[in-house]
């Protein structure tokens, strides 16, 4: 089965204490989209300008990505720019130029109406709302947010979480959603706001599942240096949803194993620029840090 991924797809200008690199190609949608792909078909819907690079066109389709559902309007592709301090965990927007992205609107091609599987990446709430209205009663749909649209758009969010079956936030997002200090007792009271997997992000410390079959530690592969940590969230949560699109049997028998090679992923984003690393593996090399990680964890 494919993965319908829905989100922002942009150019990223990345500054760290010991590189930069300008106008890479970023979004949640692209990271999402490129891990997925190892695992799965992917068809990704978003938008970019008319300045948009085709060697970005030619890596998507270099991943098989189908992009009968990209929109490309007049006008400036959406443009993020960043700067890490030294410890890589702190990070400060330098500019944000919205271009065609700020008029957004997700459509959805008739073949992608029935997608099964469906990664609602990291847009505003009322976009993702659109994106499910279009939908013909996906299996499984993941929804990503970030803090922004808790401080702006929380009523849109709050609807939201009934409609999906899983929620995917970082720690702090979560505390700031339930006001709860402990991540474990945050995530029960996401439950009762509708979803019924809910994923906590912690960054270098790995992922928290909370199911019905109840909760998962799991662990991030440990790097020896960070390059650039842009879009590991979404390459984790695309790999997860890229595994858990070709797994045989039910959700809850695949999705810890899925987070694991979600983890996977997420690393070697981190070891490279943008999606420089990402698009150069091949699923060998992850296969081998999974078997890896399995030995790390065994007891």
């Amino acid at each position: 089965m494919s993965v319908l991924i829905v989100g922002s797809t942009a150019l990223d200008s990345i500054k760290t204490p010991t590189a930069e690199n300008p106008r890479l190609l970023g979004g949640s949608a692209s990271h999402a989209a490129v891990a997925a792909s190892f695992f799965s078909p992917v068809k990704l819907i978003g938008v970019v300008g008319d300045d948009f690079p085709k060697k970005y066109v030619s890596l998507y389709k270099r991943h098989k990505i189908d992009l009968s559902g990209l929109q490309i309007e007049k006008g400036k592709t959406f443009h993020w720019s960043g700067e890490y301090e030294v410890n890589m965990n702190n990070r400060r927007t330098l500019l944000t130029e919205l271009g065609v992205f700020e008029k957004f609107t997700p459509h959805l091609p008739d073949t992608h109406k029935k997608s099964s599987f469906v990664l609602l990446a990291n847009i505003a709430p009322a976009l993702q709302h659109h994106v499910l209205d279009q939908m013909t009663r996906p299996k499984f749909v993941a929804a990503d947010t970030m803090d922004l649209w808790l401080n702006i758009a929380l009523d849109d969010l709050v609807r939201l979480l009934p409609r999906v079956d899983c929620f995917v936030l970082n720690d702090s997002e979560a505390h700031q959603l339930t006001k709860e200090d402990n991540i474990f007792v945050a995530v029960k009271k996401i439950h009762k706001m509708g979803p019924k997997y809910v994923i906590i992000k912690k960054g270098s410390h790995g992922s928290v599942l909370s199911s019905p079959k109840g909760q998962f530690i799991c662990p991030a592969y440990p790097l020896q240096k960070v390059s650039d940590p842009t879009g590991a969230g979404d390459s984790f949560v695309g790999g997860m949803m890229g595994y858990l699109a070709t797994a045989r049997g039910p959700i809850d028998k695949n999705i810890r194993r899925a987070m694991v090679y979600g983890s996977v992923v997420a690393s070697f984003c981190c070891e490279g620029f943008g999606l420089n690393r990402t698009t150069k593996i091949k699923r060998t090399d992850i296969e081998r840090r999974v078997t890896e990680l399995k030995h790390l964890t065994q007891f």
